[in-house]
């Protein structure tokens, strides 16, 4: 598993200039109820994985759980699809 990210500073540059980097740690700061939802956020991504395989691509946490729309965006991408 690789975590990588960009700073708060780009959101909404254009994409070519977005400087994407490797992260060593991450803090997560949620409620008992966010850290729920964030589960089974990920439980659901590994399913639909597994039965994707190679045709799925990525996922956004926003796109499926309610409520994370104004927090740091969450994208789960398919480690297979990485050159």
């Amino acid at each position: 598993m690789k975590i990588s990210g960009y700073s708060t500073e780009d959101v909404g540059r254009d994409p070519e200039h977005v400087r994407f980097i490797d992260l060593a740690e991450i803090t997560i700061t949620a409620s008992p109820a966010e850290v729920r939802r964030f589960a089974a956020f990920l439980a659901g991504v590994a399913d639909t994985m597994e039965r994707m395989g190679n045709k799925y691509s990525h996922e956004h946490l926003a796109d499926r759980q309610p409520g994370f729309d104004e927090s740091p965006h969450v994208t789960v991408f398919n480690s297979d699809l990485e050159g």
